[in-house]
């Protein structure tokens, strides 16, 4: 017999039962275009038609060269162009590309959120500093803390990116049975954040059904809406199915490295069919609070928040993550 979630089960039960909370909509996205890369501004129109974003909200900026990261100054001056061209109204940003995606040791998309954390550079296995949108409560907007969220939309591909739009753009049509498959590996380091996988049972309002497992890999499964782990590279990806709006991410050095050859980057998971994931590009040791804490991610995704709102409730120290996929997609959105 599956355990009933007590947490999950009241969390989505009140979701349903009043008045949803306001999320992201599409009026609130900006989308910024390297218009020195073409992949960038083909890809950005597509967005931009699938998801109707104001022409007002499109910022152009020229990046030659595709440099995987930027020096502070840079960055500085890049984030001065974007933010110069958009109106208050902006609560979210969407960067059209893969690279750059560091800003010396930080994730691109936290610098742009944030602000660059040169402390964190210092020595990149110290503690981070707390994000303002971690853990916020529902109804808690990024212009409640005067924060704008941010996200990569990765362009190695334009028909991986245009899949990649259609599965955002399809979850929330219909809740499906799905899956959420949280694993305890064999790799012990990497497996700091299992404390907050939930108990192996279901969410009957969502449909859910979660599955906590002391596995390295998972092979097979067709239903998967969260995939969590610990590894320094996931195995039989190729084997699996990720429903539209998917979530999944590896608990790993440089998952964030997105064009490396050390660790797995988490380009993998979105190309495997996954819609949003998250990873770090620089050493950050194997603090939880520097990951996507699972039981945040289910509570804020099952409530019907967007992929970007979620993930970024759910790092509580994101100075050196990236965050990567469609910031729009919102299977449970009600």
């Amino acid at each position: 017999m599956r355990i009933i979630i007590p947490a999950l089960l009241l969390a989505t039960a009140t979701a349903t039962t009043q008045a949803a909370p306001a999320s992201l909509q599409p009026s609130q996205l900006a989308l910024v275009i390297n218009d020195d890369e073409p992949n960038s501004v083909e890809i950005g129109e597509l967005y931009r038609s699938a998801r109707n974003i104001p022409e007002k909200n499109i910022v152009h900026v020229r990046i030659p060269n595709r440099p995987r990261k930027l020096d502070a100054e840079q960055f500085a001056k890049l984030k001065a162009e974007i933010d110069g061209k958009l109106g208050p109204d902006v609560q979210a940003v969407l960067m059209v590309w893969t690279a750059p995606y560091a800003v010396e040791c930080n994730g691109i998309t936290a610098a742009y959120t944030l602000g660059f954390d040169a402390q964190q550079c210092v020595k990149t296995c110290a503690p981070g500093t707390q994000s303002d949108f971690f853990n916020a409560p529902a109804p808690v907007q990024p212009a409640d803390r005067q924060m704008r969220l941010s996200m990569l939309l990765p362009t190695e591909s334009v028909e991986g990116a245009k899949a990649l739009i259609e599965r955002g753009k399809a979850g929330g049509f219909r809740m499906p049975a799905a899956g959420a498959y949280f694993l305890v590996t064999s790799e012990g380091a990497r497996n700091s954040r299992a404390r907050f996988f939930p108990p192996s049972g279901t969410v009957p309002q969502r449909k859910l059904t979660i599955h906590t497992l002391r596995e390295d890999a998972i092979e097979g499964k067709r239903d998967i809406m969260f995939y969590q782990t610990g590894k320094a590279r996931v195995d039989k990806l190729e084997t699996l199915g990720f429903l539209p709006g998917a979530l999944a991410d590896h608990l790993t050095s440089f998952g964030g490295d997105l064009l490396g050859n050390g660790q797995m980057s988490s380009l993998k998971w979105l190309e495997a069919g996954a819609t949003a994931s998250y990873g770090t590009v620089s050493e950050p040791c194997n603090y939880w609070q520097k990951f996507p804490n699972p039981n945040l991610l289910l509570r804020s995704y099952l409530g019907g928040t967007t992929a970007v709102e979620a993930y970024w409730r759910s790092v509580a120290w994101p100075a050196q993550g990236v965050f990567i996929g469609d910031p729009l997609a919102a299977p449970y959105k009600k």
